[in-house]
Order: structure tokens, then sequence, then C-alpha cells
């Protein structure tokens, strides 16, 4: 189980609860600076990057989205980027940002899964690498071409394989046997037909929840400042955590 902080303060409350890795997330980052999902700068995605190192002893995995370049070459440059900030893992999706086209040709994507390969292995660090398959989340729910994509970038190097969006168990469990024995990541955003244990029995090696502690956040934020704004009314602050015992925390 990987849960994905977004800043300092909860990757350090989520190491208190005894989580053995951290995930970054490339949109709860983004709202937390008042930023849409794929609009951060590389520059500003690396310095989370080493915030969230710095911040626990854990291991962080990088949602690195499509490497932040247009061509392999910048990919493997990047890559070498982000393995300098100390992550554990790395993961690279398909996807393109351009809604005409959200994902790469297969061949080029393969192209890209090599390159960060490359940079990886020239690095001579024990980084994981995480080949995305984006279809279902970018509009494309083609659970074959999914397959397809994923056992190719299997074979491009990839280490474990990551297909956000995938929702029943005849999915998940058909990408588990068709990578296999190479690990699979599954995505839970949000409230779940699944535990962690019946996805594990579908082989399942690697749970992240990508944005969902941001919006989980921002869903009581929003929930009390509705209140407050609309109605005068202060029980939105029910069940809020109290200050002490996050003083305690990050004292």
């Amino acid at each position: 189980m990987i849960p994905n902080p977004w800043d300092a303060g909860s990757a350090r409350y989520l190491a208190s609860l005894g989580f053995a890795a951290l995930a970054s997330t490339s949109s709860g980052f983004a709202w937390s600076r008042g930023q849409r999902d794929g609009a951060v700068a590389l520059p500003v995605v690396l310095d989370y990057l080493r915030t969230l190192v710095a911040t626990t002893d854990l291991p962080v995995n990088a949602d690195f989205e499509h490497g932040f370049a247009d061509d392999a070459l910048g990919v493997a440059r990047n890559v070498a980027l982000a393995i300098a900030t100390g992550v554990a893992g790395i993961s690279i999706e398909d996807s393109t940002g351009n809604p005409a086209a959200p994902q790469f040709a297969l061949d080029e994507a393969v192209e890209r899964m090599r390159a960060a390969r490359a940079a990886i292995d020239a690095s001579g660090e024990d980084v994981m690498l995480i080949g995305r398959a984006e279809n279902f989340f970018v509009g494309n729910p083609d659970l074959a071409d999914t397959i397809e994509r994923l056992c190719a970038y299997a074979e491009a190097g990839a280490d474990c394989l990551y297909a956000p969006a995938l929702h029943t168990a005849e999915q998940i469990r058909a990408v588990v046997q068709a990578v296999a024995p190479k690990p699979v990541n599954v995505l839970v955003g949000g409230a779940s037909a699944f535990t962690q244990a019946e996805l594990a029995a579908l082989g399942v090696r690697r749970i992240s929840v990508g944005g969902g502690m941001a919006r989980a956040a921002w869903g009581a934020l929003d929930r009390a400042a509705r209140r407050l704004a609309e109605e005068g009314r202060f029980d939105g602050f029910e069940g809020a955590m109290p200050g002490r015992d996050l003083n305690q925390l990050f004292g």
C-alpha cells in the first residue's frame, strides 16, 4: 500500500502511520499550488521530489507523468534528473497531454520507455521503473490494447506495470496474468469495492491512491468552507485533527 502525499506535512503524517513507502502525486501537488494536473513545470516537480525524499526515510516513487519531454532523448535526460533527487522509483506514462491524440503511438511509447530504462541503468542506482498504460484514463478503455502496451513496456525494461482506472476483477486479473511474473500496481483513488486483501488475491503487488488523499483533504475543506460562506455555520470543523496532535507530530 503506497499512499501519495502532496507536501512535506502529509508525507510525515503518512510515514507516522507505518506505511513502508510513499509516492508523489502529480495532481495533488498541482492542486496545492493552485494549478491543474499536468501544468507544473519540471524544475518545480523536481523540488517537490527532493522535499519528499528529504522528509522521511521511506522510499519514494515519483509520479513522473510522461517524462516532461516530447522525445525519447528528453525523457532520458529528465529521468536522470529525477534519479538525482533520490527517488526509489519512477513511473513513466504514455499519455501526451493532447486531447486530440491522448496517447503516444505504441512504437514511440516503447522508445520512450527504453530511454528511461537506459537512463536508470546508466545512473548505477537501484531505481524501479514503472510503465503506465493510460488507456482507461484518457477515454480509450480497450483492455486488449492496454495489455499489449503493458507487455511491450515490460519488454522495454519496465520493472512494474500499471494501468490506472481498471475497475473490475476481470480486468485486473487479465493484466496480472498477461505481464507475469512482473508485478502490477493498481490505482484506488476513491471508494472501492475492493479491499487490499481482495486485490492481493487477484495477484496485485502494489496499490497506490494517486490524488485520492489530496481530494479527501480538499473535500473536507470544501465542506467546512461552504458551511462558513453559505450558512455561517462552524460544524464543518467537526472531526478536524487537534492542533496539539499535529504540533506533537511535527515537533
